[in-house]
């Protein structure tokens, strides 16, 4: 798989994360989000994904109550995605994942995951 990562250029590589990342998202969650884009940056991985609440969420989000939920929800949801993450590391990239962060932005509908792994992808 190394190998394959290293014959593509950068950018080439971060399209094939973007797609298969919502992918992903698309068969984790029920849906994915409306744009996604991947930035590989030393031994990291960021990837932001911008329209990612369902309607459902949306409706939430209109009180304090409702944005704490959505919060933890997707806290959780994805605290269990390890194994998922893991496969598109070492299938895309060909490394292993380390460590992994998210972060939620109901006002804005924008989620950020950083994926730290193995590899050093140079700036």
């Amino acid at each position: 798989m190394k190998d394959q990562a290293q014959k593509k250029t950068k950018g080439e590589i971060e399209a094939a994360f973007t797609k298969e990342i919502v992918k992903f998202e698309k068969e984790y969650l029920g849906r994915g989000p409306l744009e996604a884009r991947t930035y590989l940056i030393n031994d990291m991985v960021i990837v932001r994904l911008r329209g990612v609440l369902t309607p459902a969420e949306e409706k939430l989000i209109e009180n304090k109550e409702g944005r704490a939920l959505v919060r933890d929800a997707r806290r959780q949801l994805f605290e269990t995605s390890r194994s998922g993450h893991e496969r598109l590391v070492h299938e895309i990239l060909g490394a292993e994942l380390i460590d992994m962060f998210s972060d939620i932005s109901v006002d804005r509908g924008e989620r950020v995951i950083v994926l730290i792994v193995n590899a050093d992808f140079g700036r």
